[in-house]
């Protein structure tokens, strides 16, 4: 992993900075040669298995609030106030996305395939953290990873409206004849906007995973891969 530069290995984003935040979007080089991402980030960042927390991800809109208790539970969003814990969800085309409140000091990770973005799942991860830790949304930063873009994504009718209708308006569809694409990336961006989050705060990776198959798994690039990268995010 050491040959690699660190941005092949890790991608970083910008708007989430702080020297006690760790927060980072891995890429398959990270996990190359690795049983499991868990040991990859134990091995890089000296993390215990004990102090990663990864839920039981079924495309729901489900949030699980982390406290003392680490027993993986069904959700594909976390939000905690926990410190020296790292939380995160694995993708392999779907959206991760990673939230932080700098001034609360609350994290939330999310993944958002297209069940996930149909159902608002960024939204109510957003509404949690007001409701249950008083989060202000200019306070929140988002940071949304590398995943499949419109490009390369093509959707049938059904899920198409199904996006459309959680989102709204916007240049993230595309319809060519009987053809529908989509991208989920910037669908979430824009669930993100409509709950107040400001432009400013929100950071958007450019970067599709099906056009990137040596950094990146990609679950249609691949016919149906088992490789997944992640998004983490922890306070120290």
């Amino acid at each position: 992993m050491l040959n690699f530069k660190r941005s092949e290995v890790l991608v970083k984003p910008r708007n989430i900075s702080l020297p006690n935040v760790k927060a980072f979007f891995t890429t398959k080089i990270f996990t190359t040669n690795h049983n499991h991402i868990n040991d990859a980030l134990n091995r890089e960042f000296n993390i215990s298995k004990e102090n990663i927390y990864l839920p039981i991800q079924k495309h729901t809109n489900k949030i699980h609030i982390l406290d003392s208790d680490h027993k993986p539970v069904v959700a594909d969003a976390v939000v905690t106030d926990r410190k020296n814990v790292l939380i995160g969800v694995l993708v392999a085309d779907c959206v991760p996305t990673l939230l932080h409140d700098k001034c609360r000091g609350i994290i939330g990770a999310v993944h958002a395939g297209w069940r996930g973005t149909a159902k608002q799942i960024l939204k109510e991860t957003i509404t949690t953290m007001q409701e249950k830790f008083r989060c202000l949304p200019e306070n929140i930063s988002v940071a949304i990873g590398p995943s499949i873009r419109q490009c390369s994504y093509e959707v049938d009718e059904d899920v198409n409206t199904a996006v459309q209708k959680a989102t709204g308006a916007g240049n993230y569809y595309l319809r060519q004849g009987n053809k529908y694409f989509i991208d989920l990336s910037s669908a979430n961006r824009i669930q993100a906007l409509d709950m107040g989050i400001p432009s400013q705060n929100i950071w958007q990776s450019d970067e599709c995973t099906f056009c990137k198959p040596d950094k990146y798994y990609s679950y249609r690039y691949s016919g149906g891969s088992s490789g997944r990268q992640g998004g983490f995010i922890g306070i120290w």
